[in-house]
């Protein structure tokens, strides 16, 4: 499985590129997971549910599944935790991991960067970063810079960059795309 980051600065436009990247991807024929880091305490279940019920009981683990999806739910309770590698292991194969956050981990990430909010660059700090994504130029880059507003290029940029072959045909996901 393939593994490329995503990272950058809150309100960078992670999200947003990731959600348009999909889509690119899948219709290259790739079958893509994603993976999000929270910085802060989030909960995927509702209390009075069962299943959130189970988990305030004590349960270390909860799995709820319905003919449409499934979800395992594990509380840390006093672990540390996980990191990304760690977290990896847990997920189904697929031809590309994208990950989104984790920016200070070991993975290959390309940096979503806005030299408009004010904040500095990733990537001369960090070795990982094989290219930057922005929305304006960024002279004496020393990787790739690729167009903020160009989902296709992006998508290209990946595919050629984890060594994955367009199921699809380039030219093909190109052409309905457009249409």
């Amino acid at each position: 499985m393939k593994v490329i980051g995503l990272a950058g600065w809150s309100g960078s436009g992670k999200t947003t590129l990731i959600v348009q990247l999909i889509p690119a991807l899948v219709r290259r024929g790739l079958k893509v997971s994603t993976m999000k880091h929270a910085h802060h305490a989030f909960d995927v279940d509702k209390p009075g549910k069962d299943s959130y019920e189970h988990r305030a009981a004590g349960a270390t683990e909860v799995m709820i599944g319905s003919g449409k999806r499934w979800a395992l739910m594990h509380e840390l309770r006093e672990e540390p935790e996980p990191d990304s590698r760690a977290l990896i292991r847990h997920m189904s194969q697929v031809d590309l991991l994208i990950i989104e956050g984790w920016k200070a981990e070991g993975h290959q990430k390309i940096e979503i960067h806005r030299p408009s909010h004010g904040k500095p660059l990733i990537q001369p700090e960090d070795d990982q970063v094989v290219a930057v994504a922005s929305d304006e130029a960024l002279p004496g880059l020393p990787v790739p810079r690729l167009d903020l507003n160009d989902v296709e290029a992006i998508a290209d940029f990946i595919v050629a960059h984890c060594g994955l072959e367009s199921k699809a045909g380039t030219q093909r996901a190109r052409k309905g795309a457009a249409e």
